[in-house]
């Protein structure tokens, strides 16, 4: 394969490859993930949207893509890098292979560079910007491209829905508004698996207009960027707080931190894929779960606001889960929806009709 395509870091350094998917030039945030399978899940996560996603497992594409599995309309990530790409997929569902579907969406890949490289690279500097480019570009210019883009901070408002829509499912027994600041099918799907009705509302949805619809129970979901760029919802959360039922998750759970006066900083590198182990502090029970994520907690900045920390991540120590009793919150920074990814944690969802059940 011919070698026509390199990304430039924001540090100098340079890995070529061959191209795939779209010819296009991105600058995007480069991020590992650790995940063995899931790659259509991961593509179509609006949480990696802006970032270059650098896949840890060597073989992608080898099951292709289907009908079935997008967690998503969209296909989030600026660039996708991964060590070998598979062209010819073995799978009886399988209508595209990874390359058509990026060259549809218009979105470059890069494979064949040192992807255990890039990987190290990111661990012990950091995520960092970066230029999916042709091979010819010089590096003084690529830098020059990635200094003068500037960091986007509506990434949010692009992946929230424009307007509420519902899911419906037999026999409800509760109502769930869920806050779409990007969010992944899934959480839906578990919502209706719990018996719940879900009317999901834009992210700058009022607080006025969510208790409107009467819900038993808000959820505020997973998305990208940092949290700090969405104030619309952070203020929504505050009026919500003690009125009703919430539950954040991963995105929702940082917003919520940051609406009981709690802070949150950004991650040497973050943490995404399925094998990170998460420790229950009350129970001291180990679950394994799905992660994506830039930013986490501050464990100092919660005192006095109420919350009290429920998970760790074993890992690294950072703050996994958050609850208040008082006013009926509670919140984990880990995706109990899985897709992909260990499903240990989707008895969450069912801790949230035991709240919604109290009242």
């Amino acid at each position: 394969m011919k070698r026509d395509r390199k990304l430039i870091l924001d540090d100098g350094s340079e890995y070529i490859g061959t191209g795939f998917g779209a010819r296009t030039d991105t600058v995007c945030e480069l991020v590992f993930n650790t995940s063995m399978a899931g790659y259509q899940e991961i593509l179509s996560d609006p949480s990696y949207t802006d970032q270059g996603v650098v896949m840890s497992y060597p073989l992608i594409g080898n099951y292709g893509i289907t009908q079935e599995d997008y967690e998503s309309r969209v296909i989030a990530p600026s660039a996708l890098i991964v060590r070998d790409i598979n062209e010819a997929p073995s799978n009886f569902r399988s209508v595209l292979t990874v390359p058509e579907l990026l060259e549809e969406r218009g979105i470059p890949g890069l494979c064949g560079a040192d992807t255990r490289m890039i990987v190290r690279s990111i661990r012990e500097l950091g995520s960092r910007r970066a230029l999916l480019t042709d091979i010819s570009t010089p590096l003084d210019t690529g830098l020059s491209i990635i200094r003068d883009t500037p960091v986007p901070h509506d990434a949010v408002k692009r992946r929230s829905c424009a307007k509420k829509w519902y899911s419906r499912t037999s026999n409800p027994r509760f109502h769930v508004a869920v806050i779409d600041c990007g969010m992944k099918a899934n959480i839906v799907r578990m919502l209706n698996q719990n018996k719940c009705n879900v009317t999901v509302v834009p992210y700058d949805a009022a607080w006025e207009e969510i208790l409107s619809l009467s819900p038993d129970g808000v959820l505020i979901s997973n998305g990208p960027g940092d949290p700090e760029d969405v104030p619309e919802v952070i203020e929504t959360l505050k009026r919500l707080r003690g009125r009703v039922p919430l539950f954040g998750i991963c995105l929702g759970h940082q917003m919520l931190a940051l609406a009981f006066g709690a802070k949150t900083y950004k991650l040497k590198f973050g943490h995404r894929g399925g094998n990170h182990p998460v420790k229950d502090i009350r129970t001291g029970k180990i679950e394994i779960t799905s992660q994506n994520h830039s930013y986490a907690v501050d464990e100092a900045s919660l005192a006095g606001t109420g919350l009290s920390v429920t998970h760790i991540n074993l890992l690294d120590n950072t703050v996994e889960g958050l609850s208040c009793e008082e006013e009926r919150a509670f919140s984990v920074q880990y995706h109990p929806e899985s897709a992909p990814g260990p499903q240990e944690s989707v008895h969450l969802f069912l801790q949230f009709t035991e709240m919604m059940k109290r009242g």
